[in-house]
């Protein structure tokens, strides 16, 4: 079964046109995803841009796998990338802990299946599929929580607490190793988590790959390369210094160059917000620079350079000296991010979600600029599971998915209204409206006396508006009241399906489903998710 995103609240228009209307898009982006007529042009192209860097790159994948055992598959992958006629099909994520929620292992999924479809439409092409690691981010916030159902429906959130304060500028998440505090979270997870035949071996693996002096990209690598590594997922640290030092020339060119890329990106910004958002704030330069483990911004100052915060400056000459000698220092933000993907990679495809397509229509300019072929920009599945205590409670009150995706307040209402043998919320507007037609005839006839009794009758109403008002809430909680099993039933499943007002892929970490049903569940989640229909997808276990 699967859902329009037309008729889930809270979906970003970009994204919908995106998605239904793309003539509407058509200027911000350089390809249509549904025409794939036209996708052999963009992969002639590829196949004929020429990459000096292609062999240390493949050299650089094999170092970052060295000492790990991997699948014949991907190992077969990271070889076809010697091949000019090998295109990536890339996404990538925040360090989550524990994988974030669901909606990671969806766009993984995509790539996965996407990379298979197209092997098998274009056989003269190989397509291998790339989770670019997104350690570059300093947002710990982001990151540290994870989001499950406690052992009564209850939506538990669990945070890795480092120690430190909270405004302490952590620096790039990736190289942040996790402290002995981390035995605190696994001890949260197992008093929240329900018991079950599963859940030993659930927090088992957790804890084999999540331990203290790791870090958030080491531990967050291992779990995709656990789960995914059959399927011949490659897992790229772009974190790693040799890479920064293949993007030297990406950097460098925002460093002399950037008032131009700026000047087009605040066009490009405008133009969006004229119908639809800018989803991010545009910024001078499009790179951090790394200090004493702080991630800080760097900004223009007159003809120098200057640290966001920081009194420390460079000149252009400086600056470039410390690329040339210190490329690690150098961290792109979200808008450069998919340049240095695109310029490492030859990639065909990018797997991503609403905000990644906004992203992407305002970066696009970015593409000239660098003289880099632009991939094409391919949502990724998005699902909700639904479980069949869950399901057996949406037939019982003969609700459809869609009425989930509502707030609590409205879809109790509903409820109630439905098996109410008295329409409370109809009651009171019958009543309210009479009595303002008798106290309208009565305050025109006693203002015959005196003009001042009209505004004395409006007084009296508002004051019988107020008992009124103070009597319709004393009957809807009498009346929830007696239907308190019907509300317990429909909470539990609107936090299942629609937990914080928000689609369950973007709120509930796969550990709940593991814990029920075992680590096969993802395997079952990898059958049946569906890449082909860009319709939100109902998967009932």
């Amino acid at each position: 079964m699967y859902i329009n995103f037309c008729d889930i609240p809270g979906q970003q228009n970009l994204f919908l046109d995106y998605l239904y209307e793309f003539d509407n898009v058509r200027r911000f982006y350089k390809s249509n995803f549904r025409e794939q007529e036209t996708y052999e042009t963009l992969f002639n192209k590829l196949e004929n841009t020429q990459r000096p860097h292609r062999n240390q790159l493949i050299e650089l994948i094999k170092k970052q796998y060295q000492n790990i055992r991997i699948s014949k598959q991907t190992e077969s992958n990271i070889e076809a990338l010697y091949s000019n006629k090998t295109f990536a099909v890339c996404t990538g994520q925040q360090l989550g802990i524990f994988g974030g929620p669901l909606y990671t292992f969806y766009k993984t999924i995509t790539a996965i299946k996407l990379s298979q479809y197209l092997k098998e439409r274009y056989d003269n092409y190989q397509f291998v599929p790339i989770f670019w690691l997104e350690g570059d981010d300093h947002d710990f916030e982001e990151v540290r929580k994870f989001t499950i159902l406690n052992n009564n429906n209850e939506l538990i959130s669990l945070k890795y607490d480092d120690g430190l304060e909270e405004e302490i500028n952590r620096g790039c998440i990736g190289l942040k190793s996790f402290n002995n505090n981390l035995e605190k979270l696994f001890e949260d997870l197992s008093i929240h988590l329900r018991e079950t035949e599963f859940k030993s071996s659930v927090i088992e693996l957790l804890k084999s790959l999540y331990k203290p002096n790791e870090t958030f990209l080491t531990s967050f690598r291992n779990l995709m390369i656990k789960i995914f590594d059959d399927y011949g997922l490659i897992v790229f640290n772009p974190l790693d210094s040799d890479v920064k030092k293949l993007l030297t020339p990406i950097f460098s060119e925002e460093i002399i160059n950037y008032r131009n890329h700026t000047i087009q990106l605040v066009e490009r910004s405008a133009e969006l917000e004229e119908t639809y958002h800018a989803q991010v704030k545009v910024k001078p330069i499009n790179l951090f620079f790394i200090e004493n483990n702080e991630r800080l911004l760097i900004e223009p100052v007159e003809e120098e350079y200057r640290l966001k915060g920081r009194r420390k400056k460079f000149t252009k000459d400086e600056l470039l000296d410390q690329l040339n000698k210190f490329p690690e220092k150098f961290s792109p933000n979200v808008l450069l991010r998919p340049i240095c993907q695109d310029y490492l990679f030859p990639t065909a495809l990018y797997v991503g979600g609403p905000s990644e397509i906004s992203y992407f229509a305002q970066l696009s300019p970015l593409y000239d600029i660098y003289n880099i072929v632009q991939p094409i920009i391919y949502p990724r599945a998005s699902a909700t599971i639904v479980e069949k205590n869950v399901k057996s409670i949406i037939e019982k009150y003969n609700l459809d998915y869609i009425n989930l995706f509502t707030t609590e307040e409205e879809l109790i209402t509903k409820i109630i209204e439905q098996n109410s043998s008295t329409d409370i919320n109809m009651l009171f507007e019958n009543a309210q409206s009479d009595i303002e037609k008798i106290l309208f005839k009565l305050g025109e006839s006693l203002s015959n006396i005196d003009k001042s009794l009209f505004d004395i009758t409006n007084k009296t109403k508002i004051k019988i508006e107020e008992h009124l008002n103070y009597l319709k809430t004393k009957a809807l909680e009498l009346e929830k009241s007696k239907h308190e099993v019907t509300i317990r039933q429909l909470t539990k499943a609107r936090n299942n399906l629609y937990p914080n007002n928000n689609l369950q892929e973007r709120e509930i970490n796969f550990i709940y489903f593991a814990n029920k049903y075992g680590l096969d569940i993802l395997k079952w989640i990898f059958n049946e998710l569906t890449i082909n229909k860009f319709e939100h997808q109902i998967l009932e276990l």
